[in-house]
This record gives structure tokens, sequence and C-alpha cells, in this order.
């Protein structure tokens, strides 16, 4: 530290007792080192400072560079412009959602696009309850030689369990 080398620091400090005194030498040093701590922070302080203005001519420079560069748009570049359209695309789907649904409640007379179709189930014979016997149905007229048509079964009509006759 400014040239000074430990015999003639040695040399210093036992001047400075002798001059000084030992009552008064803690207090001296003390703030000898307060000094020094606010010179230190200072020049702390005075570099960077110095180091930030050195960094902002550095990317003055970059950024003229960049905008001298020819076919090359920064503003393209942004993303937060792709992000926003993305979110406007969402919000204007969302919206048309809601109008739909909106038109499809304020309008109940309009059947839905895929109305669910639900089979009929044909009626269950009775004649195990009641001790009339049916009566038979009507024969339809058919062209000779044509099979009759059977009714359609459905998966409801199987699964239903068929009345037992109590004897």
């Amino acid at each position: 530290m400014f040239g000074i080398d430990s015999p003639e620091l040695l040399v210093i400090a036992i001047v400075a007792l002798v001059v000084i005194g030992p009552k008064e030498l803690p207090g001296l040093l003390r703030s000898w080192g307060k000094w020094l701590a606010q010179m230190r922070g200072m020049a702390t302080e005075f570099r960077g400072h110095v180091d930030e203005m050195v960094r902002q001519s550095e990317l003055d420079d970059i950024k003229k560079q960049l905008d001298a560069a020819p076919g090359l748009d920064l503003q393209a570049l942004d993303p937060t412009k792709q992000i926003k359209s993305a979110i406007q695309e969402g919000m204007a789907e969302g919206e048309k959602a809601l109008a739909d649904a909106k038109a499809a409640i304020d309008n109940p007379l309009v059947e839905p696009e895929s109305a669910p179709q639900v089979a009929v189930d044909p009626p269950v014979e009775t004649a195990a309850i009641t001790s009339e016997p049916l009566p038979e149905p009507a024969p339809e007229s058919t062209p000779a030689g044509a099979p009759e048509p059977t009714p359609p079964v459905t998966a409801a009509a199987e699964d239903k369990p068929k009345a037992v006759a109590a004897g």
C-alpha cells in the first residue's frame, strides 16, 4: 500500500504511538478508518457511474449499427405483438361461442343441430296381468308371395324382462 513495506509501517506506528499517545491513538485510528471507508465508497460509486456510461455508449453504438443494417426490422421482432394477437384471436373465438350459446338459449323453438335419436319402445303385452285374452291384430294386406314384415327389435325391448303368467 503506497509503496510502504512492513518494517517502515512498524516504524510509523511506533512514532505515532509516541507522538499522539496511547490514549488518543485508538480514536484517531477509528476516525481514520471511517474516512478511508468513505473514500472507498466514493471511489466505488464513481467507478460504477463510469462503467454505466461506457456500457450505455456501447449499447448506443450497437443500436446505431443495427438501425443502419438494411432489411432488419426490429419492430417485427417484438414478441409482445404476437402474444397480443394470439390473445385477441382467442377472445374473438370465445365471444363467438358465447354469442352462439346465448342465441341458442334465447330461441328455444329452433331444434339443435344434432338432436339425440330416441327409439320408441313397442308396447309390452300385458296378457299375464289380465285374465282376458288379447284381441288378434287385423291382418294387413300384403302382396302374394311377399314375406310378412317383422317389427324391429330394439336393444331396450330385449333388456326388459317378459312377464310370466302366474298359474
